[in-house]
């Protein structure tokens, strides 16, 4: 019995050996998403119009979904003044990005477009409230956001450097 056990965990070893590396001896293109992939904090500047910039802390979650083209990602960020939570859904194509977000506290949604760059993802949320132009630089376990607000009444603009895990 127990020789047959270590047979059959021989066999299942030698399949799965086998099942990687014929995996792995395809051109696998790994999902631009990937960096991503997981939950994120940091703390930034958001600035106003009409009064001083204020401290914001974030925190962002990226999902990759079953096809490696498409990333869900969550966003909530709080300052002083109020909070803010940011659901997205984002799709790439030969390295160009569309999408829909919604605020889901203040009620915003909109369109995303964008393309993939060398660094990360430089990004245009468009909605009927905003306008904003966005840029993501992944630097291994860092990321860096800028976000420049375009018809925004109140909103000027937005840093962010946030940390993965």
């Amino acid at each position: 019995m127990r020789s047959m056990i270590i047979a059959i965990g021989a066999i299942a070893v030698f399949c799965l050996t086998t099942a990687i590396t014929i995996d792995t001896g395809h051109a696998v293109t790994a999902s631009p998403f990937a960096p991503l992939i997981g939950r994120w904090t940091g703390v930034g500047m958001i600035g106003y119009k009409a009064s001083p910039p204020e401290r914001i802390k974030c925190r962002a979650t990226y999902l990759l979904t079953d096809t490696q083209d498409e990333m869900k990602q969550t966003i909530r960020c709080a300052t002083a003044g109020g909070n803010v939570e940011i659901i997205s859904n984002v799709k790439e194509s030969g390295g160009k990005l569309s999408g829909h977000w919604k605020e889901t506290i203040h009620n915003f949604e909109g369109d995303l477009t964008g393309n993939i760059t060398p660094k990360g993802f430089h990004v245009l949320v468009q909605g009927s409230d905003v306008s904003a132009n966005m840029d993501i630089d992944v630097h291994g376990e860092r990321q860096a956001v800028e976000i420049q607000f375009v018809n925004s009444q109140s909103l000027l603009g937005m840093t962010l450097a946030m940390t993965k895990g």
